[in-house]
């Protein structure tokens, strides 16, 4: 293997005193010489991973199963309801009725930088749409505000900028008038952010003066007919840190619940917040917290309506005078529905074993806007795509809105490996229909395991893709994840980070003693954080892996420091970099600093070009490590796709272009079956 040539430099990191050497330092820039090592190393992954394939089969694949991609929820706002389809913002009396097109996002972009919508927001009295666009994949949105009634794109709206969808976009005050939004306050580099107001009729936006730090997200939260507005802080761990009386014309802000460490993530019901807490139950409770408690942060002042039980209790949906309660039952969702005395009324009839779909944080989930009188949701399994369905309170079944695409002909286990600790780490494993499960398989791991997010048993068209063209997937639920309460969330977090790793090696290790798959039969995979897991694995345990594939990696925990946004991050979820000892523990969790001459299985790294989280320069570095440490003959391959983030803002095309690629690289490594095949229509 003949790489793009890559010079070194003698650079060294400082960090609290711990020198660090840098050598390939200079791929952190965005220079020409970059763009073009960049461009040659995009140009030899294609070449070696398409040489002897059909590109256009394996496209063709992943287009199939991409038909049954999740879907974007409508918004409900004065008796319609709101959604995209295609590249059309339409409104409509029902969730799903033929509609009425209110904006086309085509005019706000362009051929080369297509518009993405990021979210969409109604006011509450319908006549105004919000809408968060995104031009360049990197989830860097701006607000747009259209006339309902004529489709006109009205002057005013704010200028500052989104760094992501994570805060919900924009909070419409209950008359309409205006809005709360939480934007940059400089350029994204600097990762500054601040809650603002917006009114109509105004040029310039107020700040407001919520929070612990303008790092940390913040989403204002409100509900119609109620007086209270409540600041809702941290993305994965929310908590209500500030309350305002709306009926007091000129009330300051004032501060809620400050000093707890768990989650509680809920919403105004009249003269209370109830929420969801891990506070004193792991697995969490329904409680309520009066917006006028004089100690909110004394537990002993709360109201417990649901008690912790053996699921593990995730969010609630306000629906009419209703809650519902999202649950995971060992994984798998249910969902029950309460009255606001907290009394169990009824249960969700849900349409299998699977997921309902949920933002990738707990923060972003509480942006509802004007409750709807119907629960809608979409909802999947490992093996059926996504479908829409409507539930009415009293209702003994659910309505089909949207019909599921495909059905993966397959088949679900489940398993669990014992990591060195003596913890059962549970996985589930999807099969193609037919196999042999006494044969060791072509096999590909899938994990996260981090920030409290949970990893769920969900349809994924890439992965689905993967077991149509032969191979076998195992999701994975390692420690630090949210799939079983705070305390399996915690067992993985800060200092013990290193037990997700661990978690993973004993479930490789599980299936290859099992005889469901053999180390030159095996691959990982994993996304941002999940790709800094791929990085330790390739790096630690070589031995155990055919291939490797980080996607939009985290792979320099170090140089992270010197980036604000990942050092707000680092500092929260890993260590204190201002402290020796916890720099040296850094080290030993850092993929590009654990890279050593060695012989390593196949590498494919996937990054976009525009990611503000995980910046191209993470997976620049790691590879050309790699391949100055390769020893083996296996390819260590990148290849940075423009027009591309951290997934949630790339576009369609850019997108099926990289799931494609990724695909093929699987094919090829573990020898997957040439007749690939198409899905089932449901």
């Amino acid at each position: 293997m003949t790489y793009p040539p890559t010079r070194t430099v003698e650079v060294f990191e400082d960090v609290a005193g711990v020198r660090v050497p840098d050598p390939y330092r200079w791929l952190e820039e965005e220079t020409p010489e970059v763009r073009r090592w960049q461009r040659r190393q995009a140009e030899l992954a294609a070449s070696v991973i398409h040489d002897g394939q059909d590109p256009e089969a394996v496209r063709a694949l992943i287009e199939a199963y991409d038909s049954g991609s999740r879907p974007a929820l409508p918004r409900y706002a004065a008796g319609r309801w709101f959604r995209a389809a295609g590249s059309l913002v339409v409104v409509a009396d029902g969730p799903y009725g033929p509609g009425r097109p209110v904006i086309d996002l085509a005019g706000f972009g362009s051929e080369r930088n297509p518009a993405f919508l990021s979210w969409l927001a109604p006011a509450p009295d319908g006549r105004v749409l919000a809408l968060g666009v995104c031009t360049d994949g990197s989830e860097h949105n701006t607000i747009r505000l259209v006339e309902v009634a004529s489709g006109r794109v009205l002057d005013g709206a704010p200028e500052q900028v989104l760094h992501s969808a994570w805060a919900g976009g924009v909070s419409w005050l209950p008359d309409s008038s205006g809005f709360y939004f939480f934007a940059l306050t400089g350029s994204p580099q600097e990762f500054r952010q601040e809650v603002f107001l917006h009114r109509h009729g105004r040029t310039t936006v107020e700040p407001v003066p919520v929070g612990e730090g303008s790092r940390e997200y913040t989403l204002v939260q409100m509900s119609p007919g109620s007086r209270w507005a409540v600041a809702s802080h941290r993305v994965g761990s929310p908590i209500p840190v500030a309350v305002r009386d709306l009926s007091e014309p000129g009330a300051a802000w004032r501060p809620f619940v400050t000093a707890c460490r768990g989650t509680i993530a809920g919403h105004v019901v009249g003269d209370h917040y109830v929420a969801v807490t891990d506070v004193g139950a792991p697995r969490g409770r329904v409680v309520a917290i009066p917006l006028d408690a004089a100690d909110p942060d004394d537990p002993a002042g709360w109201t417990e309506l649901v008690p912790e039980g053996d699921t593990v209790l995730r969010s609630l949906t306000p629906v009419g005078e209703h809650l519902y309660l999202s649950e995971f039952d060992q994984t798998f969702a249910r969902v029950r529905i309460i009255d606001r005395s907290g009394a169990i009324t009824g249960e969700v009839p849900l349409p299998g074993r699977g997921a309902l779909a949920a933002p990738f944080f707990a923060l972003t989930a509480l942006a509802v806007g004007t409750p709807a009188d119907d629960f809608v949701f979409a909802f999947s399994t490992l093996t059926s795509s996504w479908g829409v369905y409507r539930h009415r309170p009293g209702d003994t079944g659910i309505e089909t809105l949207s019909a599921p695409a495909v059905t993966l002909d397959a088949e679900l286990e489940a398993g669990q490996a014992v990591a060195s600790d003596g913890v059962a780490v549970p996985y589930h494993v999807v099969r193609p229909s037919g196999s042999d499960p006494t044969r060791a398989a072509p096999t590909l791991i899938s994990a996260y395991g981090a920030a409290n997010v949970p990893l769920l048993p969900q349809y994924q068209p890439d992965l689905a893709a993967f077991v149509a063209a032969g191979g076998v997937l195992v999701q994975a639920y390692l420690r630090g994840g949210g799939e079983f309460g705070r305390d399996w969330y915690l067992a993985a977090h800060r200092e013990k980070r290193h037990v997700r790793d661990g978690d993973l090696v004993a479930v490789a290790e599980h299936l290859i003693a099992e005889g469901v798959t053999t180390a030159d039969r095996l691959a990982l995979t994993g996304g941002s954080d999940g790709g800094l897991m791929c990085g330790v694995a390739v790096t630690t345990r070589p031995d155990l892996w055919r291939a490797v594939l980080p996607r939009e990696p985290l792979l320099d925990l170090i140089g992270g420091t010197r980036d604000p946004y990942l050092d707000f991050v680092i500092r929260k979820a890993w260590a204190d970099p201002d402290d020796p000892a916890e720099v040296r523990r850094l080290l030993r969790l850092s993929p590009y600093q654990l890279v050593s001459p060695g012989v390593f299985p196949a590498v494919y790294i996937q990054a976009g070009a525009t990611d503000p989280r995980c910046r191209p320069w993470h997976a620049r570095k790691f590879a050309a490590r790699m391949q100055a440490a390769q020893q083996g003959d296996a390819p260590i391959l990148l290849h940075v796709f423009d027009n591309a983030g951290h997934g949630a803002a790339t576009a369609h095309d850019v997108a099926v272009a990289q799931d494609t690629e990724w695909l093929a690289f699987l094919v090829k490594t573990l020898g997957l079956p040439v007749g690939l095949s198409r899905p089932r229509t449901t």
